[in-house]
């Protein structure tokens, strides 16, 4: 009996999400464990069966910075923020659209999902410009990340082309500049550009911590909801800190261009895109107007 009482709590949410396009950020342990990229794969394949139309934005740090080494190039950070020069950008472009985007695409057809890997750059998916240079936090000295892109526009038709004709897309976060050369893109920055010109329901963004916790140490204190007009507080009060302050951007500015809702969720965590999408509790924090 408790399959069917599953069944019956998820049957309202299949219902609300039918025909609804679906934003999901790979990142963290969900791309770089095989088992739970296979997992993560079928759920996302069964989003598909269920009637939704799933779109995939993957990213890729920690692979990049391993295939630099093994290449005898040591990766470059300022303030978490990769340095990138040609070499750096040909090396990015070889692993997320040359192997990462490959392997997530085998593992959708693995489970019976047709889908298509597309890096930024294919039919200029993903337009962007060089980013001028940053200040250093606490300085009033000027960094240049080199190339490293701000998103202008998505060519959101070719995206829908692809998911109405029940495809997957796959996409690298790779910036086509005007003048057709790469540009390295941050992946939630990306996920959430994509998510709000396809108009997408909700954004779902993998990662290796339960959600945004109250004490970064206790997983029981996860905070289930947040408005986005409570984000700034929750910074300043040091809830929201580190990796997860661009995250939580990356929300607020997808809810504001359209996007339903957004979700920080355990990638580790088996089958969380189901327990999010069709449970009412859910399992990470969700992000809303």
């Amino acid at each position: 009996m408790k399959d069917i009482d599953v069944l019956i709590e998820a049957l309202p949410y299949i219902k609300k999400f039918h025909d609804k396009k679906i934003l999901i950020k790979y990142g963290g342990h969900a791309m770089i464990d095989k088992e739970s990229m296979s997992s993560t794969a079928r759920d996302t394949v069964l989003l598909k069966y269920v009637g939704m139309k799933p779109l995939i934005v993957h990213g890729g740090g920690p692979e990049i910075s391993r295939s630099m080494e093994k290449l005898g190039k040591e990766p470059e950070f300022i303030q978490g923020l990769r340095v990138t020069d040609e070499e750096t950008m040909d090396i990015i472009e070889m692993v997320l659209a040359g192997k990462i985007s490959s392997d997530i695409v085998s593992e959708l057809i693995n489970h019976d999902g047709d889908a298509i890997s597309l890096s930024g750059k294919d039919s200029s998916l993903i337009l962007a410009h060089k980013q001028g240079a940053k200040k250093i936090e606490g300085s009033d000295e000027e960094i240049d990340l080199g190339l490293v892109g701000e998103i202008e526009c998505i060519n959101y038709k070719l995206l829908e082309m692809f998911v109405d004709n029940d495809y997957i897309p796959v996409i690298s976060p790779i910036g086509a500049a005007k003048d057709g050369s790469s540009l390295n893109l941050n992946a939630d920055t990306a996920a959430g550009e994509v998510a709000s010109a396809v108009e997408a329901e909700k954004l779902i963004i993998l990662t290796d911590v339960p959600g945004v916790l109250r004490d970064p140490n206790d997983p029981s204190s996860l905070i289930q909801k947040i408005r986005i007009s409570e984000v700034p507080q929750l910074i300043e009060d040091g809830i929201i800190t580190g990796g997860m302050i661009p995250k939580i951007e990356t929300c607020v500015n997808a809810i504001e261009n359209g996007v339903k809702s957004c979700h920080i969720i355990d990638g580790r965590k088996k089958h969380s895109i189901l327990l999010e999408i069709f449970t009412t509790n859910g399992i990470g924090t969700m992000i809303f107007e």
